[in-house]
């Protein structure tokens, strides 16, 4: 009896997730890409496969997705990761929503109809702004850990306007504020602010709204400034930075094995 398992080999972070015949996790692992996307991919797999080894045989039928899909040398077949996003979201939000995916170097939004097909989508791959590489290095010029931006943010009780997207001139917008007296604390919370705003410049966000990605897993005030923006819910899948990876076990079990 075979299990099943998706890759999504992203710029910043690799994925694995096992899942077997109902759809049901087994093991999950996240890594970091480094330069060298193969051996992340395994590494990824093999760490995915320890957590599961309980629970499931040796036989995998592998589906692959991401920036380095292509180069996973045991995956059965490939996948678009905006596929897989969209599948991975429908499972939990099995209706017509809106997908918001913020993840290390890119961000996507996804239209997913009724039927769980995927109908249009935008995605921001020319520049870092509004991504986990922007929080990254504003997080580094503010020579703060990034584990605590969520913390920062959440404890800041003013709005502060951030009005620059690239990370040179949000640096230096930052330094401006600095000098001025601004708090940490309160440019986080604008830093958030800018990412928000961003994403509702790629495209309309109809219907209900989902969001996914390492940045939502790790910064959940992200959300809750998201939801105050909008004025409604916003729906986060339990695991928000395995989504891809869980969509792409899914097409393996679908095409596969299902």
């Amino acid at each position: 009896m075979n299990n099943f398992a998706g890759i999504d080999v992203g710029a910043s972070t690799t994925k694995a997730v096992i899942i077997d015949v109902n759809k049901e996790i087994l093991g999950y692992s996240i890594v970091n890409s480094t330069a060298d996307f193969m051996a992340a991919a395994e590494r990824a797999f093999k760490k995915a496969k320890e957590k599961a080894k309980r629970k499931t045989p040796n036989k995998y039928i592998v589906f692959a997705t991401g920036y380095g899909r292509r180069i996973v040398p045991f995956a059965h077949k490939t996948k678009t990761e905006i596929s897989c996003h969209a599948s991975g979201s429908y499972f939990y939000f099995p209706r017509a929503h809106t997908l918001i995916d913020i993840g290390g170097q890119d961000s996507k939004i996804i239209k997913v109809n009724e039927s769980g097909k995927r109908t249009g989508f935008k995605m921001n791959r020319k520049c870092a702004a509004g991504t986990g590489a922007f929080l990254e290095e504003i997080a580094n010029r503010l020579q703060i850990n990034i584990e605590k931006l969520n913390e920062l943010a959440k404890s800041s009780e003013k709005s502060i306007q951030i009005g620059s997207y690239c990370t040179v001139f949000t640096a230096t917008e930052i330094l401006t504020k600095i000098r001025e007296g601004v708090e940490v604390k309160d440019l986080v919370k604008g830093i958030f602010g800018s990412v928000i705003k961003r994403a509702l410049e790629m495209d309309s966000l109809e219907g209900n709204i989902v969001m996914s990605g390492g940045v939502v897993a790790y910064n959940p005030f992200l959300v809750e400034m998201f939801e105050k923006k909008l004025k409604r819910k916003i729906f986060v899948p339990p695991l928000p930075q395995l989504t891809g990876a869980f969509g792409a076990a899914i097409y393996a079990l679908e095409e596969k094995g299902g």
